[in-house]
């Protein structure tokens, strides 16, 4: 017995898994980076936590490196510039159950992350902090940051994303690990904090917010972030990724425009009160359905496309539409229209033929051709948008990628 008992105490002791990893982005961040380790391990400390603090750095020339690892911190190197490439480096590297990421300017007091990762037992996929619920101190943020940038881009991610946070933006937040994997993270600067949320909206996850205070960071050097640079960022980023804001809801506008003011003037010039509106603007009629209807397969083919990649998810309307909108019915429908467009422009060639191919008043004779030629420029773009959508594999196997 006692043979077996040493046997026992020689086995090697396993360690406790990890449950939290905190992660910090780093880029010359030594006059902050040791305070904010501190917090951490305040952190650890008093929750109790099997867990283990990262510093992503992501260049650093002032010695963050050696501060970190001689307070015995893990050091991961990303070489790939950007805000976003260091955290999705250190998110990688992280063990942990849960992550929790923050900026190391000192901006923000990790020794109160408890809530974050008490929402995460509770089983919401990601949480992230809200600074306008926490507070805000004074000098910590621009005011054009809190009172136009910020609350911009976030009530455009609830009316694109139908994202529930208010506060897009927030550099503190939680998540589980297996969530960030799901997410696909791609973004390497600041649209970052964007992209987690739009994706973890898209996918359903379950998504919580809670208050944190923002303080004015303790560098003496001037911030990484650049307002118009990085705001534009996150706004183009929303635009690219939401067909329907972009392509789709425009296009169907210009198209429904074009055909309404085509139709009525199809019969001739119309008034209110003293301004004639006449075959010129018949002809831009007719160009905005043209652009209309281009918008509106750019947005089915950045959808599809989107949904094949992983970047949203399956969408049921689709899978519906895929089911009879095949390659022969694209061609069927792009054929139509230009028959019908080959049908007109003869008609116009028969009125000229009348007059003995001499003068014509295009007061008569563009209500003829510009009908035609939208007609025909429609069934080139369908037959076409046909066969790119066949490309994409849409005809193939519509429940597959819808």
């Amino acid at each position: 017995m006692k043979v077996a008992q040493r046997r026992r105490s020689a086995e090697p002791v396993k360690p406790a898994a990890i449950e939290v990893s905190i992660v910090m982005p780093c880029l010359d961040e030594a006059e902050t980076l040791a305070g904010c380790i501190a917090m951490a391990r305040e952190a650890i400390k008093n929750g109790g936590y099997a867990a283990e603090i990262i510093v992503a750095d992501n260049g650093s020339k002032d010695g963050s490196q050696l501060v970190a690892r001689e307070l015995g911190v893990r050091v991961v190197d990303v070489q790939r510039k950007g805000y976003g490439s260091a955290l999705i480096g250190g998110i990688e590297a992280a063990q942990g159950q849960f992550v929790v990421m923050g900026d190391a300017d000192a901006s923000y007091d990790f020794a109160a992350i408890a809530p974050l990762i008490a929402k995460l037992r509770e089983g919401y996929d990601l949480v992230v902090g809200n600074r306008f619920l926490g507070g805000i101190k004074p000098g910590a943020m621009p005011w054009s940051h809190r009172w136009i940038g910020n609350p911009a881009l976030t009530f455009m991610s609830r009316v694109c994303f139908h994202t529930p946070v208010g506060d897009m933006h927030c550099g503190l937040r939680g998540f589980r690990k297996e969530a960030f994997e799901q997410m696909r993270l791609r973004a390497t600067g600041m649209e970052f904090a964007s992209e987690m949320v739009i994706k973890a909206s898209l996918k359903r996850m379950k998504i919580a917010e809670v208050p944190v205070t923002l303080r004015p960071d303790g560098r003496s050097r001037r911030p990484h972030l650049r307002t118009w640079r990085d705001g534009w960022r996150h706004l183009r980023f929303m635009l690219l990724f939401s067909p329907r804001w972009l392509f789709l809801y425009p296009g169907l506008a210009l198209l429904a425009a074009g055909f309404l003011v085509g139709a009525l003037l199809e019969t001739g010039p119309k008034y209110i009160g003293p301004v004639r509106f006449d075959i010129h603007t018949l002809l831009l009629a007719g160009f905005a359905s043209l652009i209309g209807y281009q918008l509106v397969v750019f947005a089915v083919f950045t959808k599809v496309f989107a949904m094949q990649q992983g970047f949203h998810p399956p969408n049921a309307g689709y899978s519906a539409m895929f089911r009879y909108l095949r390659l022969e019915t694209g061609l069927l429908v792009g054929a139509v229209m230009f028959v019908l467009g080959v049908a007109g422009t003869l008609i116009a060639v028969f009125s000229w033929q009348s007059v003995g191919f001499g003068s014509l008043d295009p007061s008569t004779t563009m209500r003829e051709v510009i009908p035609a030629a939208v007609l025909l420029t429609l069934g080139v773009q369908t037959v076409f948008a046909s066969f790119f959508l066949s490309i994409l594999g849409i005809d193939n196997d519509a429940d597959g990628v819808a």
